[in-house]
């Protein structure tokens, strides 16, 4: 046998085994990408633990790493569906920042100081209001088929100017009481009591949807994934769950030195992941948002109100933008006019990082909050080892390409 021959049948050994490896791995419906996204996050958190010397995976500092990351992640699980149906949306952090100015001015200036109403009220405006901001940045991406580039360039600028007009240059503060509960500060969380009932409720239903998804394909006549498949990740999701807790509940009020649990704003995002999570694989206005992903002119032949989702989506994420800015001035106990500077790239780097493929048609709220951790795993990491904020930068930007990159090539990776 020549040595020619012998490449050639090495080369097709080894594209065997890589096929067989494919079909074992679509056989067991594992999602390599999501693998790898956690995997990252771990070596992220191993690396800056030993950096700064146990520092990094502290209680104290996991605590604030959770808040830092719920604001951004409630926007990504957002513009996840926004990637996913072929958009963008550059106008987040500006209209974050709006929306947060407009909660502030309702609360502090046109309400009565201290009434039980004062803090509902205001949050009710800043959703309305970045509904309404959707309705009308998507009716131009929508009805009148500008791109959506150009249309959220516009409303960058647009709400930035907004926040500045309705803040007349002040910082506007300080909050009320219980709204302040909603950013996680000294009285934002449930207790550790509470924590473990969210803890439990929180495996027993991903368990549920597990033994559920069995049951569906058997009725459906499908072949189910093996039993230690579902089993496995039921163990390491619960896992997971009860480290949360643990870690949560370790650390303690700086005042009274009782277990905080868990903050409030990671409820809100449990919430919203739910929502997103159900509303994407289990309505009829999730299978429209993927069908328009994955061919527009398919989905609007097949009957699909195109322009009608569309609109709705850039909804979605501006009453996620009022929700976050919301969390935001609640955890800063002010509204500062450079509220949500810059946070549309946070967000749209978190969504790429978690999965959602620019070119349309996938992307899981799940993911977006892998990448928001990751995202902001690396912040909190390098200002811990004293990274000077132009070298932060530069990394999170490579970090950002190579993540795009990593989408590229997993596509062509996939068409093979």
């Amino acid at each position: 046998m020549t040595e020619s021959s012998q490449r050639v049948r090495a080369r097709g050994a080894s594209l065997m085994s890589s096929g067989e490896a494919r079909r074992w791995i679509d056989a067991l419906e594992i999602d390599t990408r999501l693998l790898a996204m956690i995997g990252t996050l771990v070596v992220i958190g191993l690396f800056f633990n030993v950096a700064t010397g146990g520092l990094f995976l502290s209680p104290r500092n996991l605590y604030n790493l959770t808040l830092q990351t719920s604001v951004v992640a409630i926007m990504a699980c957002g513009m996840v569906i926004v990637i996913v149906s072929r958009h963008i949306d550059l106008s987040v952090g500006s209209l974050m920042g709006m929306l947060g100015v407009l909660a502030a001015v309702v609360q502090v200036h046109l309400l009565p100081t201290g009434a039980w109403f004062n803090w509902i009220v205001s949050l009710v405006v800043a959703l309305s209001a970045g509904a309404l901001i959707g309705a009308f940045q998507g009716y131009w991406v929508a009805y009148r088929r500008l791109p959506s580039f150009i249309v959220t360039l516009a409303g960058l600028l647009a709400w930035r100017g907004g926040a500045w007009l309705l803040a007349k240059g002040t910082n506007i503060s300080p909050m009320d009481e219980r709204f302040q509960m909603l950013g996680g500060g000294l009285e934002g969380a449930i207790g550790p009591t509470w924590s473990w009932v969210f803890g439990i409720v929180a495996i027993v239903g991903w368990t549920a949807i597990i033994i559920d998804g069995r049951a569906r394909r058997s009725r459906l006549g499908l072949a189910a994934r093996p039993f230690a498949v579902d089993a496995g990740i039921v163990i390491v999701f619960a896992a997971a769950v009860i480290a949360f807790v643990m870690t949560m509940n370790s650390h303690l009020h700086p005042i009274r030195k009782t277990p905080m649990g868990i903050p409030i704003p990671v409820l809100i995002l449990s919430v919203v992941v739910v929502i997103i999570s159900v509303m994407a694989t289990m309505t009829k206005f999730g299978r429209y948002i993927y069908g328009i992903g994955g061919n527009p002119e398919a989905a609007e032949l097949a009957g699909v109100n195109v322009k009608l989702v569309t609109m709705l989506i850039f909804v979605v994420m501006g009453v996620l933008c009022g929700l976050s800015a919301c969390v935001s001035i609640a955890r800063l106990n002010a509204a500062p006019t450079s509220l949500g500077e810059m946070e549309e790239l946070s967000v749209i780097a978190a969504a790429v990082i978690g999965g959602a493929s620019l070119a349309g048609g996938v992307g899981t709220a799940a993911g977006a909050i892998i990448g928001a951790l990751i995202m902001q795993s690396l912040r909190n990491g390098m200002v811990l080892i004293g990274i000077q904020s132009s070298v932060q930068q530069l990394i999170l930007a490579l970090v950002l390409i190579l993540a795009v990159w990593f989408d590229v090539s997993y596509q062509q990776m996939r068409k093979r």
